[in-house]
């Protein structure tokens, strides 16, 4: 009954999205209202996509497009999950400090944003071109963001698709998860101080979904949607899974002495993840996500995963090359 009414809150949702943009009466711009809650016109299915952060990159390259500008997370790492692709575009630095000279290099006719690293450099993106920003953070913003930026891009039903085909999937998941087994988990940056995220995290949520136990709970009203959490802490909550943001080789959670009496740690289940943990919103990260999550936490239930085999399922062959 939860899944019924999740998917009629959904596609509601969708519809009503679907039905919000305008178009201008020679079809030549869509007038679309952003997460700032701004209006911004763009041009009706743009063909030259600046992506800052790896959302629009994922939204385009399921719908077939290849983005002319990325950002990245680390300089020189096209991730896995989106086929190494983006090493195709022009390369406009780290999604927390893009460099807009060559952003303007890149021509776009559209820009697509994360919003919290973006919104105070709107005037400055503006002048590039037009600037639609997303906050990129929770589950189920991602459906609205999908359905919003494949109607942008020309093919509205394919992003419905997408978003329908995702939910089937989790639901499915969840059905298939043992009912009698709930791991305890985290999800973070590591650090001396370990950062982790809330229930409402997308991938955090994924994991919620299908069974996992999150040791950082939900978010406090008004509150950040990640917590510090001490690796003390994090021994009295003893998680018996651990997924950490892999950013290369310095890790300083792992010099603690408390670090090794961790159960996760103990049983060899701490997981490096790559960045479609971190930029889960698109439909080809989202849906790799919940399939390593799937046999991350009940690796006898479900198979390991090949992120590159699933993803060349969710490219279209004729631009994976």
């Amino acid at each position: 009954m939860a899944s019924t009414r999740n998917f009629a809150t959904l596609f509601g949702m969708i519809a009503f999205l679907l039905a919000g943009a305008s178009y201008a009466e020679d079809a030549k711009t869509v007038t679309v209202k952003d997460d700032r809650g701004v209006e911004v016109q763009v041009p009706a299915q743009p063909k030259r996509i600046a992506s800052i952060s790896y959302f629009a990159d994922d939204v385009a390259l399921a719908l077939g497009i290849k983005p002319v500008a990325s950002t990245y997370m680390v300089a020189d790492r096209a991730p896995d999950f989106l086929l190494g692709l983006t090493k195709d575009a022009k390369q406009i630095g780290q999604r927390a400090k893009p460099n807009l000279e060559l952003l303007s290099e890149a021509k776009p006719d559209l820009i697509v944003a994360i919003k919290r690293y973006t919104v105070g450099n709107a005037p400055q993106l503006e002048k590039i071109a037009p600037y639609v920003a997303y906050n990129m953070e929770l589950l189920d913003g991602s459906d609205k963001e999908i359905a919003e930026l494949s109607k942008i891009l020309g093919q509205p039903e394919r992003g419905i698709e997408l978003n329908k085909s995702f939910r089937a999937h989790l639901a499915e998941t969840a059905e298939k998860a043992p009912k009698d087994v709930h791991p305890r988990y985290a999800i973070m940056w590591g650090g001396e101080v370990p950062f982790a995220f809330h229930d409402e995290n997308t991938s955090a949520s994924i994991l919620n979904a299908i069974g996992g136990q999150n040791i950082a709970g939900p978010m406090s009203a008004g509150g950040e949607f990640g917590i510090d959490l001490s690796l003390e802490t994090m021994l009295e909550k003893d998680p018996e899974v651990l997924f950490i943001y892999d950013y290369g080789p310095d890790r300083p959670h792992e010099n603690n002495p408390i670090w090794s009496q961790l159960t996760a740690v103990k049983n060899k289940r701490v997981y490096y993840v790559g960045d479609l943990w971190v930029e889960t919103n698109g439909p080809i990260a989202r849906e790799i996500v919940l399939r390593e999550a799937a046999h991350y936490l009940y690796p006898d239930a479900f198979p390991a995963v090949d992120v590159k085999t699933e993803a060349a399922k969710l490219i279209p062959a004729t631009i994976q090359n």
